[in-house]
Order: structure tokens, then sequence, then C-alpha cells
């Protein structure tokens, strides 16, 4: 009978579940046509073809299939033990792989990361900055970090940090001779500084409310950017109008080289949150990085 290492089944399985190598591979911390290769070499072992590849999708095949529904359960009772054996021991180690905006990892992340390496030396914290929504299963993360209202309902969600709001602002150069901007429809007259949502390929529309009446937006302007940060070096030249976080912008209205516009028409929303799977058994890395964060001043 054939051997197969547990290693290239898991690889097996990872690639099924996804229906990616390039996927899988960055899940499992290796190259494409390293995991091309281990499916390859376990397919030859075992005599038959287990993935069906073509120039846009790959896809178990029948025997896959049959394989993939005894591996699945085995593998979840493997990673068990081993998760409840770590949670044995006194020191907390192993890899936690959060996938996290830039916003969200200089507001929650980057704050308690000195205090928790230095409590939890054995431990690796990995974070993957990413403005798509990510399937943190199949893609074999800990945990995402996005904005309260994203979260997906069979997620547990942690609240991390307080409401935020969103801010209309403009260099008073910019503003000088300009029509004035008392209403987001006047928005439409104006040269603003739009976001692309990478995840989605669209452009955002600004979302305003103001006493139950709520307003899209969709401006237009000579600058689309995919980071906020560009968006408020443009604003800063004078470039045009941004709409952004307003507490990223709070430095800039405090020394006058923005001004808040709007403000009225931009209510708080629920702030960042730390989500993950139901899962019986927390990894102890995880449950680690959860204490750090609920103990943040």
């Amino acid at each position: 009978m054939p051997k197969a290492s547990l290693d290239d089944l898991a690889a097996f399985a990872a690639v099924a579940r996804v229906g990616s190598f390039t996927r899988a591979a960055a899940a499992l911390g290796t190259s494409t046509s390293n995991l091309s290769h281990t499916i390859r070499r376990l397919e030859a072992r075992l005599g038959y073809r287990l993935l069906q590849r073509t120039s846009r999708s790959v896809s178990a095949t029948e025997d896959g299939l049959t394989l993939l529904a005894e591996l699945e359960p085995a593998l979840a009772s493997i990673e068990g033990v081993l998760e409840v054996l770590e949670s044995g021991q006194d020191r907390v180690s192993g890899t936690l792989r959060i996938t996290a905006t830039r916003q969200a990892y200089e507001a929650a992340i980057r704050p308690i990361l000195p205090a928790f390496i230095a409590r939890h030396p054995d431990a690796v914290v990995e974070v993957l900055i990413d403005y798509r929504y990510r399937d943190i299963v199949a893609d074999r993360l800990d945990a995402g970090i996005r904005l309260g209202e994203k979260l997906e309902q069979d997620m547990i969600a942690l609240r991390i940090g307080p409401d935020l709001r969103m801010a209309v602002v403009a260099a008073p150069a910019y503003l000088a001779g300009r029509e004035p901007i008392r209403h987001p429809r006047d928005l439409i007259g104006h040269r603003c500084i739009n976001y692309r949502m990478v995840g989605a390929g669209t452009i955002y529309a600004w979302e305003f409310e103001r006493d139950g009446e709520a307003l899209d937006v969709r401006v237009a302007g000579p600058l689309t950017f995919n980071e906020p940060e560009l968006m408020l070096a443009a604003a800063l030249d004078g470039l045009g109008v941004g709409y952004l976080l307003e507490h990223e912008v709070a430095p800039r209205l405090e020394d006058g080289r923005l001004v808040h516009l709007l403000s009225d028409w931009t209510p708080p929303f629920p702030g960042f949150h730390l989500y993950y799977p139901s899962r019986r058994q927390m990894r102890p890395v995880l449950a680690a990085f959860i204490e750090a964060l609920r103990q943040r001043p």
C-alpha cells in the first residue's frame, strides 16, 4: 500500500478546501511550485488523481472528494489534540496569524505588541495587511480585525476599540475662492480624492447621515488611491477634498492644516473588532493575544 505523509495529505486538503494553489501555498507558508510538486508526488504514490486542474480553477476529483471526506475530521482531531497539549504548557508559543487593515494595525495591534512580545517570547505574531475580507478558516488565519459593521455573522467578535467617525476635510488653500460645502451634495461640484476598494474592485461611495436621512455620494476628482495615508497626503497638499477616519486627521485639524467639513453629517459607527471562528478549544497564543487586547488601557 502506498505511503503518504501527513504533511502531504494536509497539503492536499488545504488546496481542495480553497480551490487554489496560490491561496493554499500562502496559508501553508510555502511556494506555489513546491505545493504543486507535493501534490504531484502524493498522486504518484497513491496512483490516482486527486485534483482536477484547469487554467482558471482547481477542484477535487471524485477520488479526491472521497479522500477529503475522511481527511477533514481526522486533521481537525489531530489539531485539537495538539492544541490541548499546547494549552497544558506553562508558556505560550506558536505563530499567531492575523489579517488586518493598516488602520486596524496602527489602532489596535501595534500598541500592544511590545508588552505581548516581552511577556511571550516564544510566540510569533504574523500580521497580514489586507483590505479585502478574507476567509480566515480557509486561509488558516487565527483571527482578523475589521470594523464592527462589516463582520460576518458566523464569527465570534470582540470589541477592541471605541466608535469611530469619518471626517470630510480639505486644506484651506483648496477651499479658498471655491463654493462652500454645506451639504453632501455640494461635493459633486468639487475635486474629491477617491478611495478604491481593491477587494471589491469598486470606488467607495462616501456615506452620510443626519436626522434619519442617509446619503451615499459618488464623488469625482483627479485622484484615486487604495491607501488612506496617500489620501491624507493629497488633502494636505491641497489637491482636493478627502474623506478619512476622524482620529487620523485630528492632528491636522488641530494645527489648522485641514478644515473639518460636514461634521454634522458623519455620525459614529462601530469601531474595530477582533473576530475569529467558533471553536471548542481556542489556541493559547490567540487566548493570550485577546487577553492583551482586553488589558490595554
